[in-house]
């Protein structure tokens, strides 16, 4: 019997060579697939600096993980030139994340798939209950039916809150509009609460405005953007995020970008935090409310009720009048952030993305006016692009662990 191996053995040996070579890059493919930056084998190939057969062996994988799709047949783009590469994109079946938000009026679940794809949602009540343990049990389970009715494997969990979450303990230091107890720990809760539904995987939280960031980064209007400003108003308050070198920069404890605290009119309105003036109480959709004479009612969401508004609204007077005035502070807040921080590009969401599209040029002259980016022609100012930013942003803290290592976290 001859001691030289067969051709499918050397084959298969040296297949598995190549995967040896590409089992670190694993992690970095599989997220320039969840974030589209590889829309093919050949573009993957190129950003991972590999052979085109280790490319190959390492988007074998993670297709065999059932994390991605490989195109049988390559092709070309229109009107491109060269060699036909095999399409790259998630798995629309595979496994998914569970991701919740709690807000001032009621709760949200939902499944979100790699590329941050909502799969399926499901809302929740409309009183948030004073005690933190209700709420996370009853939208985790509201998670849990989702998971049963589809099917789907889940890698962990992601919750997403209007609070600062102090690190390392998950800790809700100012849950101001859910009437939570200072310094709730929403992590262990949420965690007991995951494992309790016997879903499998890790748990995560994070304040809401952070998650939303996080998401529009990789997913939204924020893509390709290294230094990356978020600011929105949801159902109550400001919030602020920051996005340094493709990373989300919470600071040193998880409490950066308090940008709610910035004061915009010294005279303005008494804030939670003991000031005056703040943007979380001079920016918000309360404050629009307020400022346009209109008294807020208890059958929609103030969010909704200050978006209304300005849709189907803005040509009357004091609508307009309530609307210049917010845009006027929301820009002042942003010119000290510019000035500050230096971002590459801004993003507003929930009523800011609403304040930019009825009066895009006002907003952007007083942030020019008032930064000294307006001397160098200005910092572009965009609004968020993704339905449920924050619940995206949640699943992608569950996410992280499989991209950063897929076969640890997966097997």
């Amino acid at each position: 019997m001859s001691g030289k191996a067969g051709p499918r053995a050397a084959g298969e040996r040296t297949t598995r060579a190549r995967l040896d070579r590409g089992r670190g890059a694993l992690g970095p493919a599989l997220e320039l697939v969840h974030t589209g930056r590889a829309p093919t084998r050949a573009v993957l190939t190129a950003e991972l600096g590999v052979t085109r057969a280790t490319a190959g062996a390492v988007a074998a994988e993670l297709e065999a993980l059932g994390l991605i799709r490989v195109d049988v047949r390559p092709a070309a783009a229109a009107g491109s030139q060269g060699r036909p590469s095999h399409r790259l994109d998630v798995a629309e079946d595979g496994p998914v994340a569970l991701a919740a938000q709690v807000h001032a009026d009621g709760f949200r679940a939902a499944l979100v798939g790699l590329g941050g794809r909502i799969v399926a949602t499901a809302p929740g009540c409309q009183t948030v209950d004073a005690d933190p343990a209700k709420v996370l049990g009853a939208v985790v389970e509201a998670g849990a039916e989702l998971l049963r009715t589809t099917g789907r494997r889940c890698v962990g969990a992601g919750l997403a809150v209007p609070s600062a979450v102090a690190e390392p303990d998950g800790l809700a230091l100012n849950p101001l509009h859910l009437a939570w107890a200072v310094g709730a720990p929403v992590r262990r809760i949420f965690a007991e609460c995951v494992r309790a539904a016997g879903i499998t995987g890790p748990a995560f939280a994070g304040n809401d405005v952070n998650l939303a960031a996080l998401a529009e980064h990789r997913h939204g209007a924020g893509r390709g953007a290294r230094d990356l400003l978020c600011v929105a108003t949801g159902h109550r308050g400001v919030g602020g995020a920051l996005v340094l070198d493709g990373r989300l920069h919470t600071g040193s404890a998880g409490l950066a970008l308090e940008v709610g605290h910035l004061t915009v009119n010294p005279e303005g309105r008494p804030c939670h935090c003991g000031g005056r003036g703040c943007l979380d109480v001079e920016a918000d959709p309360l404050a629009l409310l307020v400022e346009a004479g209109r008294e807020p009612g208890p059958e929609v969401s103030l969010l909704q009720q200050a978006n209304d508004l300005l849709l189907n609204q803005y040509d009357e007077p004091a609508v307009r009048r309530a609307a210049e005035a917010l845009i006027d502070r929301l820009g002042l807040g942003l010119a000290g952030l510019v000035n500050i921080l230096n971002p590459d590009r801004i993003i507003l969401g929930g009523l800011h993305r609403t304040l930019l599209g009825a009066d895009p040029s006002r907003l952007r002259a007083v942030v020019a006016d008032r930064s000294l980016w307006g001397q160098s022609g200005g910092v572009p100012i965009l609004p968020c692009t993704l339905d449920h930013n924050s619940l995206v942003g949640a699943a992608e803290l569950a996410w992280q662990p499989v991209l950063d290592d897929p076969l640890g976290a997966l097997r």
